[in-house]
């Protein structure tokens, strides 16, 4: 009997072994891998002037690495930056293939299912730039009919499910960069594009020839912040304070008036 019990019993403890294994591995926080590593792997897509964007000497640059940068140099690790498409960074961040995601990213309760978010770290609204004043002064939020008007939006963003929802008639031209999209508004390929304040205000400032305009209003509420594996508690209460310390020694508006010439929030 007791041999039998011992047979029966024996899978079920190897099987438990296991599961804990698993269950300690998953436990790890983060910041543990990080440290190890020596380095601190940064998912952004690098087509956000003056966000994240690619210098032509194809180096990534903006306020998005300058925090991260930051949050590197706290750890004492290297950066290590990893451009992705925008719509694949938290695919990539629930695989494992970056340890935090930081792009511009709008805190959305759909995206807050997948990952975590600590933040914001600045508070933006979408805008319209455009060559039309009157296009400029569009209110995504007032549901307006927008007949044979097409408006540029970064795949896979927050403008997009904008323009799609409330901007009845308007015809939605899908971008992978801005760059791409203040090219189709230079052509007038595209009547105007939609985006986030900072990127408006970037796109204009890039462009100071091309007759842009837009209104800086901060049509819709944009929360903009860091993107976190879930379930971790030690990395995000490590980030809580990491932007906290931030807010308190004004680095965050340094870093606005740096990339923006003004605070952005």
């Amino acid at each position: 009997m007791f041999r039998l019990f011992r047979t029966l019993l024996l899978p079920v403890i190897l099987l438990i072994g296991a599961n804990s294994t698993a269950l300690a591995a998953m436990d790890s926080s983060a910041l543990e891998r990080i440290q190890e590593r020596g380095q601190l792997i940064l998912g952004t897509s690098g087509n956000m002037p003056s966000m994240t964007q690619v210098g032509e000497d194809g180096k990534v640059s903006g306020f998005d690495i300058d925090l991260a940068l930051a949050m590197a140099s706290l750890m004492e690790v290297e950066l290590v930056i990893e451009q992705l498409p925008f719509g694949e960074l938290l695919a990539g961040l629930e695989a494992g293939k970056v340890d935090v995601v930081i792009s511009n990213m709008t805190i959305t309760p759909k995206r807050n299912l997948s990952v975590a978010f600590v933040g914001p770290y600045l508070t933006s609204g979408k805008c319209i730039v455009s060559k039309d004043e009157n296009l400029a002064r569009l209110d995504p939020a007032s549901g307006a009919n927008v007949e044979n008007v097409k408006l540029a939006v970064l795949k896979g963003s927050t403008s997009e499910d904008v323009a799609r929802e409330l901007l009845t008639g308007v015809t939605v031209v899908t971008v992978d960069s801005f760059a791409d999209a203040a090219q189709m508004v230079k052509n007038d390929e595209v009547g105007g594009v939609l985006t986030d304040y900072p990127i408006c205000k970037a796109t204009i400032m890039q462009n100071p020839d091309a007759g842009f305009v837009a209104l800086f209003s901060l049509l819709t509420y944009e929360p903009i912040g860091i993107a976190l594996p879930a379930n971790d508690a030690q990395f995000i209460n490590w980030t809580e304070n990491f932007l906290r310390r931030l807010e308190g020694t004004d680095t965050l508006q340094a870093l606005s008036e740096r990339w923006f010439g003004s605070a952005a929030r």
